[in-house]
């Protein structure tokens, strides 16, 4: 989420009460600086699989977005990148956030609860928006800031010397944020930047662009405009909150379960997208279908299908959902989830 009001919080003042200076004054007054830095992935997880980017740096001046690579992966003002894990079971096994290029710890925060900000109110977070969190300050102007870690996870302090891959914390849910994730903020004398783009004076979609990331760390940031994060099956209407907090983990239901919904959680739908849900019983037959067309684009996308009990019951076995997101002719998403029901005792 954005982390601006942090900026005025006095545990973290040393480093966020820098001044915001002009681009095109940074391209010129340090261009041999610019293209010098370079920072590392400030994750551990695998880029596309556990860990996904679904916010980017919005780079439209007006009330709209648009991220880097011309896509809709953002909101308007977004200043940083948000790198997450798919719910919070996988948030609770520990993700490390790392340090992405060696520096001093100026600022920290930790003991703030991971919880949406949507069940309590942004104005319980007194201003505290990044929630827990570490600043590093790498010399030559250069800061780094890592919001929203996990509480009880900050693994530093104030003044500690870290090198590039340390750990610093966990992915966490603390502060703004609505999922877990880690937004990372990259600053050069108080300028915020697109590590996807750096210097570059960016405008327009296509221009040329400056990353600060190192070749090593682009290897795995290909965009990806629209991914899966998780899916499965509820016997009642799904709640997204619950989804993605593994209430519906449960591989087999019994028998006189009210229902079978089909759910999927995923990020980048766009408008004309025609999802379908399928369910299958233990013979292979196909019980239920439904599709539709997306009336509007979505960074995060939470859609369920599913039918009531038959009047004879389930029939006990493996039950198969199919779901798929396409666009235009491509099929963007497919995922096939499996749930048993069983007899009952």
């Amino acid at each position: 989420m954005r982390n601006t009001p942090i900026r005025t919080v006095s545990i973290l003042s040393i480093c966020l009460g820098l001044m915001l200076t002009g681009l095109g004054l940074l391209v010129v007054a340090q261009p041999a600086v610019a293209k010098d830095r370079r920072f590392e992935l400030p994750v551990v997880c695998d880029m596309g699989t556990v860990c996904t980017i679904q916010n980017y740096f919005d780079h439209d001046p007006s009330e709209d977005r648009v991220d880097y690579a011309c896509g809709r992966l953002s909101y308007d003002g977004h200043d940083g990148t948000d790198f997450r894990v798919p719910d919070l079971p996988t948030m609770r096994e520990g993700v490390p956030v790392v340090a992405a290029a060696p520096g001093v710890v100026k600022g920290l925060r930790d003991g703030m609860p991971d919880i949406n900000v949507r069940k309590i109110g942004r104005a319980a977070l007194k201003g505290r928006d990044a929630g827990n969190g570490v600043v590093i300050d790498h010399g030559d102007g250069w800061v780094t800031q890592y919001s929203h870690l996990r509480n009880g996870s900050v693994a530093v302090a104030r003044g500690d010397r870290v090198e590039t891959g340390q750990r610093l914390g966990d992915i966490g849910m603390s502060g703004w944020a609505e999922f877990p994730h880690v937004h990372f903020d990259v600053r050069y004398e108080g300028e915020e930047l697109d590590p996807f783009v750096g210097f570059a004076a960016y405008t327009t979609c296509g221009d040329d662009r400056q990353p600060l990331w190192s070749d090593a760390a682009l290897k795995h940031l290909d965009y990806q405009p629209t991914g899966p994060l998780i899916a499965g099956f509820a016997t009642e209407r799904p709640v997204a909150d619950a989804a993605r907090d593994g209430r519906y983990a449960a591989g087999q239901l019994s028998s006189d379960a009210g229902a079978l919904v089909m759910w999927v959680d995923l990020f980048g739908a766009e408008k004309g997208d025609k999802q379908r849900f399928q369910i299958r019983d233990p013979a292979g037959k196909q019980i239920h279908e439904t599709d539709n067309v997306l009336e509007d684009s979505k960074v995060s996308w939470f859609a369920f299908s599913g039918m009531r009990r038959p009047p004879d019951g389930w029939t006990p076995g493996t039950y198969r959902g199919t779901y798929a997101l396409t666009r235009g002719d491509e099929a963007i998403i497919i995922l096939e989830r499996e749930v048993e029901i069983g007899e009952n005792p």
